[in-house]
């Protein structure tokens, strides 16, 4: 028979500790990185633990924080290196 993982049950970070909630702002980009994916996005909050009071807030702060360009809107420019070879190359 296969074993069972134990599945541990995500908790909100903010809601555990009331002074990372206080950190939450625009100002504080390197904080806000933490919530972060690897191309910019930011991560759900069933992968992320938190709780969606607190996940509006992030996204509310994340937007805030791009606007005034203090995080970037994306981190992979793929589509922006690509030369115009490349797609040519099978012809």
């Amino acid at each position: 028979m296969p074993r069972r993982r134990s599945i541990r049950k995500k908790f909100c970070p903010f809601k555990s500790d009331p002074k990372q909630a206080g950190s939450i702002s625009y100002k504080n980009p390197d904080f806000l990185k933490r919530f972060l994916g690897e191309n910019g996005k930011l991560m759900p909050s069933r992968i992320s633990g938190v709780s969606s009071y607190y996940q509006r807030i992030l996204a509310r702060e994340i937007k805030r924080a791009r606007h005034l360009a203090l995080l970037p809107y994306s981190t992979t420019d793929q589509l922006f290196t690509r030369s115009s070879q490349s797609r040519h190359s099978r012809y």
